[in-house]
């Protein structure tokens, strides 16, 4: 079984177009610490091939909270997956962006379950931005998102200027 960089889940070779099937595969997916990944039921364990990460962020969801310490602005993003499940984001769940080295292009992922996240797609991501705030986090000026009173950078604010320049 493996699961291509766009969430499709295949098995032999065919994508597996069941989504009620793949939302079961995907209940008992885990994530070992050398990070690979398996199917574990009671009886049976298989592994499978993920490309990137098993699921897709396909749309989040802005509200105001009570959540924030006072200081942090009052704000949940919520976050569903192309499996339909729901997620916040919070010091369990934490949106991470890995930037290429090279190119500072930018992957973004949030956690759904230990040892297992979603890439947030391009569209999802936007939206993302587009709510940024700078903060200054170990003396740099970080442009980030804030969720459950929780701040998750983004990116260098310096960086992202040179590159609009």
């Amino acid at each position: 079984m493996r699961i291509d960089r766009n969430g499709t889940w295949y098995y032999q070779g065919s994508p597996i177009n069941r989504k009620e099937l793949v939302c079961l595969f995907a209940s008992v997916l885990r994530r070992e610490a050398d990070g690979s990944y398996w199917l574990e039921t009671p009886v049976e364990r298989g592994r499978i091939e993920v490309e990137d990460a098993p699921f897709i962020a396909v749309e989040m969801c802005w509200r105001d909270c009570d959540c924030g310490d006072g200081c942090a602005p009052k704000q949940c993003l919520t976050f569903r997956t192309n499996l339909d499940e729901i997620v916040t984001a919070n010091a369990e769940h934490p949106i991470r962006v890995h930037l290429c080295p090279r190119t500072r292009e930018p992957r973004p992922y949030i956690t759904i379950r230990p040892g297992l996240e979603a890439k947030i797609n391009r569209a999802v991501f936007y939206e993302l931005v587009a709510l940024g705030q700078t903060e200054t986090v170990d003396g740099r000026e970080m442009l980030g998102v804030w969720s459950e009173g929780v701040f998750f950078p983004i990116d260098e604010t310096r960086a992202l200027e040179q590159a609009a320049e």
